[in-house]
């Protein structure tokens, strides 16, 4: 094949050669330019003939003289015969070089033209050889796709595969015991970390076999006799270790709530059992509620008796009322009364029991009382003891919801059922202490303690408590009522002329009611009660007709004013030291002492300058009527009260200021009252100026020995007592 394409090369360069010989000769033999244009022969030429179209002549001439040569021509006036010759002569001219340079790179053509084929010789062969690779290449596409489509069937057997194998997996995990889980529930003890993960797997294997049970599947045949012996085993063992864990609670002196405590860390134990086994669960909570029902009902029942042995032995009784007089007897065999009755009305430091560092501090240890010889009120020993219910009742209730899994009404009836004895035991013996107590001010401690215990187990989310709170206010709230009831009954029953000496100070009765009233107000701000308030409302009425009462038994108005200022004033400043500014006792008691305090100073003024006074008050009368001329002819009363009043009104002053301060027993209340009658003194002297300024009185010489007001001011105020 080779030789035949070295053969054909070969020839096309022969043929090339003898085309440039015959060229070569063809210019030798070239003739002059004439000789070879024939003669013009136009022949038959007719140019009237219709077949020439002017129209397309004139056309072709009209581009023409577009061209731009032409249009030079025209202008130059060139000879456009000579021109064209000359064109013609440059046209033959330029042929002939390329003549020339076509034969000079004759060799040059002739080897392109060579390559040339040679070339498309070769790329003939390689379109043969691409023919066959496409061909190649669409059988291998068809043997891509059928590979393609082997393997999306194989890839879909294999998924298929993979979930039943899954499937089949689990089911083959959940059928197996394996012999770990054996030996460990046989022989591990319960307490082990061990023993409590593979009862976590026997039990989601004995649930599993209950599901596969249900489904009838044969393979759970194989199994369930394995598994049931197993959780027989299970159950004996944590019955076992429960009921110790309980039984250890009875021992004497035994602190139940570290085992409690401990207990917590294998609730899932009671979880296994209640799922399982419920006939032993029963047992165990059972066991667990009469045990510590016992603990609880023993340990209260002998901390309450120790408790009452370090509480006061003087108590309060029925005799021990507001309106009884301190001085009244009782009969040879009645028991002996408080030292001092007052101390029943007054809260001093009792009220401390409601703080909320006393209130949730530690329980009173009765012993160590004992040892000291300490005693505590009622109130304080009823904190104690409820606290510790409060602080034992919580953790139960949270113990028996997290190990029983119980909840709602479930939770509570377990509760009651372990606490149910112990809060009847309460119940009993508050209600046969309020039966007998009088000592209203320690049962409205108590039911303050109680509100504010509700409002710590609410706080807790714990309403485990709620019914027996309701049930000890049930109990509290009437007997306190009744006690003040009684004490009102007690006031208004009272006899002004069965208390002995009358004297103007502060009568014990109404310091009795001052010291209970602020105690009861400042009690009652934190949980405002109606029935309390109307109660003390009504306390007061009674107080304020008693006042009253024994006011009446003074023979002069002076010294019942005194008796009821005092009484007045000391009720406010106890009332103050304790309830708030703006409480309707301290508001009514004032109104009354500023009432009481206006009249005393117009009855100590009236002695030595009541002749002044009238004068001033009728004279002013007369002024707004415009009559004042009737007293013209009153010269000698005037004279006589300007004299008398230059004379004494300084013996007259000190006098009154000594009187009001040996009359009151609060200093502050005398100064009070001594710089308020001269105050008012002032104010009369200064009307007594007015008056005598009119022109009435302007012609009487006795003007003149008047006092100057400037000058009175500045000696009364000589005369006000500083303390």
């Amino acid at each position: 094949m080779a030789e035949a394409v070295v053969s054909d090369d070969r020839a096309d360069v022969n043929t090339m050669e003898n085309a440039t010989a015959n060229a070569m000769a063809y210019l030798q033999d070239e003739k002059p330019d004439s000789d070879l244009v024939p003669a013009l022969n136009l022949g038959e030429l007719d140019l009237t003939t219709d077949e020439f179209i002017l129209d397309e002549v004139d056309i072709h001439i009209q581009a023409n003289l577009e061209d731009d040569l032409v249009k030079e021509a025209l202008k130059t006036g060139v000879d456009l015969r000579q021109y064209s010759k000359q064109v013609e002569a440059e046209l033959q001219r330029i042929e002939q070089a390329s003549i020339k340079d076509y034969i000079k790179e004759s060799q040059n053509i002739a080897s392109l033209h060579n390559q040339i084929t040679a070339c498309d010789s070769i790329l003939e062969r390689m379109e043969e050889m691409l023919s066959n690779f496409q061909s190649d290449l669409s059988s291998i596409s068809s043997e891509i796709q059928t590979l393609q489509q082997q393997s999306v069937s194989m890839n879909m057997r294999l998924k298929n595969r993979q979930a039943v194998r899954s499937q089949l997996s689990q089911l083959v995990d959940e059928l197996v015991v394996p012999g770990t889980m054996i030996s460990v529930i046989l022989d591990s003890p319960v307490t082990e970390q061990e023993f409590m993960e593979q009862l976590h797997e026997l039990n989601n294997k004995i649930n599993f076999a209950k599901e596969l049970s249900f489904r009838e599947t044969l393979a759970c045949s194989d199994i369930q006799d394995i598994v049931d012996r197993l959780k027989i085993k299970a159950v004996t063992k944590i019955r076992e270790f429960i009921l110790q864990k309980i039984y250890s609670f009875r021992k004497p002196m035994t602190n139940y709530q570290i085992p409690q405590n401990n207990l917590l860390k294998f609730r899932f134990f009671y979880q296994f059992l209640l799922a399982n086994e419920r006939t032993v669960a029963k047992e165990i909570r059972d066991e667990y509620v009469d045990t510590m029902s016992k603990i609880y009902y023993s340990y209260f029942k002998s901390y309450s008796s120790r408790l009452l042995k370090v509480q006061y032995e003087d108590v309060a009784d029925k005799d021990d009322l507001m309106g009884v007089e301190d001085t009244a007897k009782k009969g040879f065999f009645s028991k002996p009364s408080l030292k001092s009755r007052n101390t029943i009305f007054t809260l001093g430091q009792r009220g401390a029991v409601l703080s909320p560092a006393e209130l949730e501090g530690p329980i009173l240890i009765p012993h160590t009382a004992q040892r000291g010889d300490i005693r505590y009120p009622y109130e304080t020993l009823f904190r104690s003891q409820h606290f510790a219910l409060l602080d034992n009742g919580c953790r139960e209730y949270l113990f028996l919801s997290d190990f029983f899994m119980v909840a709602g009404n479930s939770a509570l009836d377990l509760f009651n059922c372990i606490m149910g004895k112990t809060l009847g035991m309460f119940l009993k013996n508050i209600s046969t202490y309020v039966s007998d107590c009088y000592d209203s001010i320690a049962v409205f401690l108590c039911i303050h303690i109680i509100l504010r215990f509700k409002t710590i187990t609410t706080k807790r989310t714990i309403p485990a408590l709620d019914k027996y709170w309701e049930a000890v206010l049930e109990l509290l709230w009437p007997r306190f009522e009744l006690i003040l009831e009684m004490n009102i009954q007690s006031i208004r029953n009272t006899d002004p002329q069965k208390l002995g000496v009358l004297d103007t100070r502060p009568h014990y009765i109404t310091r009795r009611y001052a010291e209970f009233s602020s105690a009861i107000v400042s009690i009652n701000q934190t949980f405002p009660n109606e029935r309390t308030n109307a109660l003390l409302a009504q306390l007061q009425v009674e107080v304020e007709n008693f006042v009253l009462k024994m006011a009446a038994e003074f023979p002069s108005r002076k010294d019942q004013l005194i008796f009821l200022i005092n009484n007045y004033d000391m009720m406010l400043s106890v009332l103050m030291e304790r309830a708030a500014d703006d409480s309707k006792e301290v508001e009514g008691f004032q109104q009354l002492l500023l009432a009481r305090t206006q009249e005393f100073i117009e009855e100590i003024l009236s002695p030595p300058f009541g002749g002044m006074i009238a004068f001033v008050k009728e004279s002013e009368a007369l002024m707004e009527r415009g009559q004042l001329d009737r007293l013209k002819n009153d010269e000698a009363r005037i004279t006589q009260l300007i004299r008398g009043f230059s004379t004494t009104w300084k013996q007259s002053v000190e006098a009154m200021s000594q009187d009001v301060m040996r009359s009151f027993t609060n200093f502050k209340n005398g100064t009070s009252i001594i710089q308020g009658a001269l105050t008012q003194l002032i104010q009369y002297y200064h009307g007594f100026h007015k008056v005598l300024s009119q022109p009435t009185f302007r012609s009487l010489a006795v003007r003149s020995e008047l006092i100057n007001l400037h000058h009175l001011m500045v000696e009364v105020k000589k005369h006000k007592p500083n303390f």
